[in-house]
């Protein structure tokens, strides 16, 4: 078995002028709950679209499941449950006959599982899909995907403008699924703190390009916010990455950096500072900081 069950290689696709997706480097390790996070129109859609080859002139390598795509692509979408950020069900269609229809085309199909699903949705089998609210859709579209009890899940703003109950049911189904069947799942999303709980992995988007790729727990962690006293110290040389300099009311500096772990705090003391003060910050921080990061990076280059 691959190390990753989704591996990119300079992913790139530009379809004008105004976007494009520049040489994405995706490593979601097999086994993982990988979140894309990204605010809208950052390019995780297009990148998924891509990775499944519904885009033309797409360039740079894609290995899914240890299968090449476009090549071989009946392989891995055997393997693999999809939720697009757009449904695309037969509105005539009644949800028993949705799902009777989607199984003729899974080997996997789980009738039982999906049947007791479907249940636990309230999601009557004689309801015509026209009918259902959104918030029943995507129990369905997540119900269809979990079904074909895949190895790979990916997830297109699944829960996108689903109130809070609604969004708790389908993450609670996801959870359960990858518990019972390890699966890996990839899952796109702008809602940071939902996927806090969940992920174990994390990679960030913004105009076309993967900013950053780590462990969950690096980056809630590695982002820090320090406060120096005395006459603050050139950065040159850091065993961290300084995001951003402030100077508040006051005496000091404020320093944003990342990839910071303990027993940085002697590099100040080694170069004439004192370092008062190191802050935590939640995700949603952490996501907005790092984009400010990325931006400026991007101006400044």
């Amino acid at each position: 078995m691959s190390d990753f069950a989704i591996r990119t290689d300079g992913l790139s696709w530009r379809p004008g002028t105004s976007f494009a997706l520049d040489r994405v480097d995706l490593r979601v390790p097999t086994g993982a709950v990988y979140g894309f996070l990204g605010p809208n129109g950052s390019g995780k859609s297009s990148t998924i679209r891509a990775m499944l080859g519904l885009l033309g002139g797409v360039t740079g390598g894609i290995s899914i499941l240890g299968h090449q795509s476009p090549q071989e692509l009946p392989r891995i979408l055997a393997r693999t449950g999809y939720v697009p950020e757009r449904p695309h069900l037969y509105p005539h269609f009644t949800v028993g006959q949705m799902l009777e229809y989607h199984s003729a085309f899974h080997a996997g199909w789980d009738a039982t599982w999906a049947d007791a699903q479907r249940a636990r949705f309230a999601l009557t089998p004689d309801r015509e899909i026209k009918s259902l609210s959104k918030g029943e859709t995507g129990k369905l579209m997540i119900l269809l995907a979990l079904a074909q009890r895949p190895e790979l899940l990916i997830l297109d703003e699944p829960t996108d403008g689903l109130d809070p109950v609604v969004r708790r049911d389908v993450l609670s189904a996801l959870v359960e699924y990858v518990d019972e069947r390890k699966a890996t799942v990839f899952i796109s999303s702008h809602l940071v703190h939902e996927l806090e709980r969940i992920c174990d992995w994390v990679g960030l988007m913004d105009a076309g390009k993967l900013v950053a790729e780590m462990p969950m727990g690096r980056f809630k962690a590695g982002v820090r916010r320090l406060r120096i006293a005395g006459p603050a110290p050139v950065a040159d040389g850091a065993p961290f990455t300084v995001l951003a300099r402030e100077t508040p009311p006051g005496s000091g500096e404020e320093w944003l950096v990342r990839d910071w772990s303990d027993g940085m705090e002697s590099w100040f003391a080694a170069n004439g500072a004192t370092l008062r003060e190191v802050g935590a910050l939640d995700l949603e921080e952490v996501f907005v900081e790092m984009l400010r990061w990325a931006r400026f990076d991007r101006r400044s280059a």
